[in-house]
């Protein structure tokens, strides 16, 4: 069976038009803005408006990397869509997402992997063009996590956002997406959770903030170590650290047991708060228009959370 490359060449976002800081979020919730950012490091977030749908978000997103990579859109063979904020849980979002766009030939299926469904899914869409089952698929992480946050715990309400991020990955002679590492600890499933509430006839996330922060502290490092490994690299090598943006307590935490360059990690949640499956692809979009990034830099990419499941991988940057 041939083999083929595969790197990333389209990078995009969609940040909905609603950006809301801590000050005004205070008014909704019993904490104060300085709480907030004192705890989680988060000063913004944004939130989507009626119109602004899973599939609408997860459309711009995908419309704009294409363009970046400069396709055509009949020559998109895949599409991949991480969410876990649906409220139709069924039929999938990525089909409406492939149609949206215009894409004529592309099969399409969503992940429901949380907070690593990105990085999930853009080890499949790798997968998938290495073994030549697709030339070129869209990955994109879109979330409305603004749904389902109740004012009344603070320690949800106050760090979810909305928003998309995409990545093409196309067939290549060299390797710009390196092998996956991924593990999971389902026992711990109830740490991070949707929660129903009977007497507000709905559901809405519950955290263990404390216990998140301890297993992510813990399992990251190894898993960024074992991403190296698996790209045949030293983590030395590698320029920039671009982990799901959960809280920057968490970030920071593993950064500094990583040893790594403080001004070589992605710190995207200040700005946008936690945006579960979209947080990878936002802040790889930010970092690379912020000009900062070179082709070809070594990025380590790192989802983790509810489930409790993560994946990472190391990627090059287009």
């Amino acid at each position: 069976m041939e083999s083929y490359g595969s790197v990333i060449t389209g990078l995009a976002d969609y940040r909905p038009t609603n950006l809301v800081t801590n000050e005004e979020l205070s008014k909704s919730t019993t904490v104060t803005p300085e709480w907030i950012e004192d705890r989680t490091g988060i000063r913004s977030r944004h939130h989507a408006g009626p119109e602004e749908t899973i599939v609408a978000m997860a459309a711009e997103a995908g419309k704009k990397a294409l363009t970046m990579a400069g396709l055509d859109y009949a020559d998109v063979d895949l599409v991949i869509l991480a969410t876990a904020s649906r409220a139709q849980r069924m039929p999938g979002a990525a089909p409406q997402v492939a149609s949206t766009i215009g894409l004529p030939n592309a099969g399409a299926f969503d992940v429901n992997a949380v907070c690593a469904g990105f990085t999930y899914s853009l080890a499949l869409a790798s997968n998938a063009v290495r073994v030549g089952d697709a030339k070129h698929a869209l990955v994109v992480g879109a979330e409305r996590t603004s749904d389902w946050i109740n004012p009344e715990t603070p320690d949800t309400y106050a760090i979810f956002g909305d928003g998309a991020g995409a990545a093409v990955v196309s067939r290549s002679e060299k390797h710009g997406i390196f092998p996956a590492v991924w593990g999971s600890d389902g026992k711990r499933a109830p740490v991070l959770e949707l929660t129903d509430f009977p007497e507000l006839g709905r559901e809405y996330v519950t955290m263990d903030g404390p216990l998140v922060y301890k297993w992510a502290t813990s399992n990251m490092p190894k898993a960024a170590k074992r991403a190296a490994a698996r790209a045949g690299v030293e983590l030395s090598d590698v320029k920039w650290l671009v982990m799901h943006q959960a809280n920057k307590r968490i970030l920071d935490t593993v950064a500094r047991a990583l040893r790594w360059d403080d001004e070589c990690v992605a710190r995207d949640v200040v700005e946008a708060g936690n945006t579960s499956a979209a947080s990878v692809p936002l802040a790889l979009t930010r970092l690379h228009e912020s000009g900062r990034t070179t082709p070809g830099d070594l990025v380590l990419t790192l989802g983790f959370g509810a489930g409790l499941t993560y994946a990472g991988q190391i990627v090059t940057m287009p």
